[in-house]
């Protein structure tokens, strides 16, 4: 079991509000809406995901990373954090 399954739910309910975001936002597009309307909310769904993706980070880490660091095996668990800090944060 993973440490975010106690955030399941929440997690779950942030999801549905993207998924209402990028909705909205395809609707927007499709109704011809100002651009900058459109970029507004591109930045709020991005805020969004980002909120899931740190929510995730710190549930591997006090979870999964922890767990290694403790069995002697953080060294390869910090490594592999790291190559997923370098992704979210390039994009």
């Amino acid at each position: 079991m993973y440490a975010y399954e106690e955030q399941r739910e929440a997690l779950m309910a942030r999801l549905k509000r993207v998924e209402g975001q990028v909705k909205g936002i395809m609707k927007m597009i499709d109704d011809g809406r100002y651009c900058p309307d459109i970029l507004q909310q591109i930045s709020a769904l991005t805020g969004a995901l980002d909120e899931v993706s740190l929510i995730l980070l710190e549930s591997h880490l006090s979870g999964c990373v922890t767990d290694a660091i403790q069995a002697k095996n953080g060294e390869a668990s910090i490594r592999e954090v790291m190559h997923v800090i370098r992704k979210v944060v390039k994009r």
